[in-house]
């Protein structure tokens, strides 16, 4: 392999944005707005049951997109993960994703961090990914962790 090759000029300058945006984004958190509270809200209304599988696509996908940070075993560990503020969740560990049901997993990629009071170094996917593909991610997530939601 090349030592410039385009593939690690593209992924070093992808985590420079990641670092700059995370720290920007942190930055004007704390500086404009009180601080969000951890809790999760009471939903309103009664959550989607999440009825599509994890097919090859997905996995595809999660390499593709969600690897740089979360690592491409989902064990938080991607190219990306030194270089942010807060760091990307493991996928394989159990502990905080079972406390969480699918429509905040959904929520969260949709939306990204900073929406749900989460990391603000998560990014907003829901204009990049449809909402089947979403929910095929949030499926894949619980294969990861082997977990069910609450």
């Amino acid at each position: 392999m090349l030592k410039n090759s385009p593939f690690k000029i593209i992924l070093a300058l992808f985590a420079i944005f990641w670092l700059f945006a995370c720290d920007q984004s942190q930055k004007e958190k704390t500086a404009s707005s009180p601080p969000i509270p951890s809790v999760s809200p009471v939903p309103l209304v009664q959550e989607k049951l999440n009825p599509h599988p994890v097919t090859q696509e997905t996995r595809k996908t999660y390499q593709w997109y969600c690897a740089q940070c979360h690592g491409v075993k989902g064990k938080g560990n991607g190219i990306n993960s030194p270089y942010v503020t807060v760091p990307p969740r493991n996928h394989t560990k159990p502990d905080y994703l079972e406390t969480r049901s699918d429509q905040e997993l959904f929520d969260a990629i949709d939306q990204g961090g900073l929406k749900i009071g989460r990391a603000p170094c998560m990014p907003s996917w829901g204009s990049t990914f449809n909402e089947e593909t979403i929910w095929s991610l949030v499926r894949y997530i619980r294969e990861l962790c082997k977990c069910e939601a609450v």
